[in-house]
This record gives structure tokens, C-alpha cells and sequence, in this order.
């Protein structure tokens, strides 16, 4: 959605709307359950002040406002009269994002549910630009780097310490791996240590050893042991794959979501060794109680590799040494393998990881794949589905993702 200039009338009298927030099946990046901490008679764009006070008073939100007001914020919502059309509610400003279905015209753009969907199509497999990873995800808005309205602001592909990548074999946009679709939308994101490429493409590799010859530093908090791993602690970065994107959160979500889907060359040989791939996700600011900023983990702290309690596509087995051996149960079987060059091997299968994040501030998030101490026996993931909501989200969390 473009940002658009609109005129900020003298009278702010607005009449507050009530309608349920409508479903959408389209991808809007935003989750549209109703919040359930706000009032029966708060819609679904916020909280509305009342028109008068306990005195009978008329409320200041509620009187005409004239031109040397416009710097104040009269509903306490954090954005002056010059960023809000409408000073009664606390859910609508310019830093909102557009709740799709209801109504309401959130961000004050001036038409209600216009924000943007289906920014998905048309992308290159190998896009130079970083935003078109973030719109593969479906992340579809950009901000004004100094404005206040939500979105990415900005956004790159880097190595797993932060640093330019310049082998762009280990990003891609997919529209499909093997016999799993996209999430949400018609492509998704790859990132790989070895070619993030589906078996139709060119330079695709099976996964078994694409070595690309380049080292980076770890993100912070990394090498480490994994808590399902006693004695072993990984090396150092090899052929790292990563995006990094500055978001300023909407001004009415408390939390995001995305979904994704880790495959590994690995299993079932390479358990628990100091070679291991792993996938993280770093959030910053870290979220409270957090010893790092990796939101993707396991119940066990693990976090996304071979050494994960969820890794459930595969062929049941017991594998490992001793005191590491491991059996893993593989509920999901090995046909979601089917096409993607890892038949044999293992995934994960569809995770939905959700955080909490703080209304209207900027976050940094660095989703990051990486082979450790050399570069062979590949691993790739799939991201898609990134969606922010109304809801309250408590602590990080990864969890298989609900059946459709």
C-alpha cells in the first residue's frame, strides 16, 4: 500500500464503528482475530474513549481541534493529531496496519481495508533486492525509513554474522520444493547451506555436499552446545544464508508469527556432531527471559537442526553414539521429502513460530541457516506465512503447525 497524504479536518467528532472483523483467505500479513483484551464495544481497531467525562464534560477528543493542535496526542495512543484521523481511538493512527474485512480504516490512509495482499507473485528466483525475500514471506509493505507508518524499513542478505553475502546461491523465492506449497500466497522463501534451489531449477543440488567456500562469524550467542547434545558445541560458520529486516511493528499488534519447514541432509547419520547445520531466527530487542535472541526452538531449547525434537519427516529410527544416541519417531513418515533432494533424509515439517513484540517500535529480525566447522551435507529452509495479530503472544514459541 502506498502511503498516501490525506487532509486532517478541523472537527475530529467521529463516530466509532462496531463490526466484527471479517476473514480473510487472501495473504494479508495480518492476523485478524479479535483481541480479546479489548471491550465488547470496541470493534476491532481499538479502544474507544468515551465522548464525555465523569463530570459530563465533553471529552477532548471530542471537540473541534484546531491547527495549533496538531502536535498533541489526545487519545494517548502515541501519535499526534497530525498522524491520527481519529483522536476517540486509541486502534487508529498512521502507524497501524490495515485490519482486512472489517470496515475500518485503521492507518488512516483515507479507504478502509486497503492494505496490501498478494504481494507474493512475480518475484525473481534469485532476487538481488532483500525486500523481494521479505515480500516472498509476506512482508509486503515498506516504511518511510522517517516516517511513523508500519513496515519493513529496511532489509538484506547477509551472512549469519551480519556481514554482506555476495553468493546469492543459498537465497531463492520458490513457488514450490518438491511436493510442498507455499503457506500463504504463491512463493515462498529459501535459504540454504548449500543452493536454495527446487529440482527443476538451474544449479540445483540433491544436498549432499555443496561446498561454497566462505566462512562468516555466528550470530550472537553462537557456536554453543545444544542442550540435547552433551560435550559437543558447534563451529564456526560455513556458507551461510541469511535475512535480515528492520520492521517498524504496527501500532496495533503485540505479536508476529511465521511458518517454517527445516530439511537436512543429515539425519540419520550426523547426530549431535560439531558439523551440524542449524536455522535461527534472532529477534532484537531479545524478548524477556531469553538467554539470546533465537525465537525458534524446541520445548528443550534446541534450536533448529538435526538435534531437534521436532524433526518428524523422516523414517523412524535410533541413530547417534552414546550418550547422544537418539530415537526419533518420525510421526510425519518421509513423504513430505518427495522431490526436494532430501528423499532418505529428514525435515521438520511445518513450524509456526510465534513472539511478542511492542506496538509501533522497530524490531530487527535475522533469519539465518548456516553449516557449522565445514561445508558439507547441506541443509535448506523454507519461511513463509510472516504475519503480525492483535493477540498477546507471552514468551517465543515453536510448535508444529496446525493442520488446514
Amino acid at each position: 500500500m502506498n502511503v498516501r497524504s490525506i487532509s486532517i479536518a478541523t472537527s475530529l467528532l467521529i463516530g466509532v464503528l462496531a463490526v466484527a472483523c471479517g476473514g480473510a483467505a487472501r495473504r494479508s500479513g495480518f492476523e485478524t482475530e479479535k483481541d480479546p483484551t479489548l471491550g465488547a464495544d470496541a470493534g476491532d481497531a481499538g479502544p474507544t474513549l468515551d465522548f464525555e467525562t465523569d463530570a459530563g464534560t465533553p471529552h477532548p477528543c471530542s471537540v473541534n481541534r484546531t491547527s495549533n493542535e496538531l502536535d498533541k496526542d489526545f487519545d494517548g495512543d502515541g501519535y499526534a493529531l497530525k498522524d491520527d484521523c481519529d483522536e476517540c481511538n486509541t486502534g487508529t493512527n498512521k502507524g497501524a496496519q490495515d485490519i482486512p474485512g472489517n470496515g475500518v480504516d485503521e492507518d488512516c490512509s483515507g479507504t478502509p481495508d486497503d492494505e496490501a495482499v498478494d504481494c507474493d507473485a512475480n518475484i525473481d528466483l534469485e532476487p538481488t533486492d532483500a525486500f523481494e525475500g521479505a515480500r516472498a514471506m509476506g512482508l509486503c509493505k515498506k516504511a518511510d525509513p522517517n516516517g511513523v507508518d508500519w513496515g519493513v524499513v529496511e532489509a538484506k542478505w547477509v551472512k549469519p554474522d551480519g556481514k554482506k553475502l555476495t553468493d546469492l546461491r543459498g537465497v531463492g523465492v520458490l513457488p514450490a520444493f518438491g511436493v510442498n506449497a507455499p503457506q500463504s500466497g504463491v512463493s515462498m522463501l529459501a535459504l540454504s547451506s548449500g543452493i536454495a534451489r527446487s529440482r527443476d531449477d538451474d544449479g540445483f543440488n540433491a544436498g549432499t555436499s555443496q561446498v561454497k567456500n566462505y566462512t562468516s562469524g555466528t550470530p550472537d550467542g553462537y557456536p554453543k552446545e545444544s542442550p540435547a547434545c552433551q560435550g559437543v558445541i558447534s563451529g564456526d560458520a560455513n556458507d551461510g544464508a541469511s535475512l535480515l529486516v528492520k520492521i517498524r511493528v504496527p501500532s496495533n499488534a503485540k505479536s508476529f508469527s511465521y511458518q517454517q519447514f527445516f530439511f537436512t541432509f543429515e539425519y540419520p547419520i550426523f547426530i549431535c556432531d560439531r558439523f551440524n547445520d542449524f536455522f535461527v531466527t534472532m529477534l532484537d530487542p531479545i524478548p524477556d527471559g531469553q538467554a539470546d535472541g533465537n525465537v525458534a526452538y524446541d520445548q528443550d531449547s534446541n534450536p533448529i537442526s538435526v538435534n531437534n525434537s521436532l524433526l518428524q519427516v523422516c523414517t523412524a529410527g535410533t541413530h547417534g553414539d552414546a550418550p547422544n544416541e537418539k530415537h526419533f519417531d518420525c510421526p510425519l513418515g518421509p513423504d513430505l521429502l518427495e522431490g526436494t533432494g532430501f528423499e532418505g533424509h529428514g525435515g521438520t515439517g511445518w513450524l509456526t513460530t510465534t513472539a511478542p513484540v511492542a506496538p509501533g517500535k522497530e524490531i530487527t529480525l535475522l533469519f539465518s541457516i548456516w553449516d557449522s566447522a565445514d561445508g558439507r551435507y547441506d541443509s535448506t529452509v523454507l519461511v513463509d506465512d510472516f504475519k503480525f495479530s492483535l493477540e498477546e503472544a507471552g514468551s517465543a514459541k515453536t510448535l508444529p503447525t496446525d493442520p488446514k
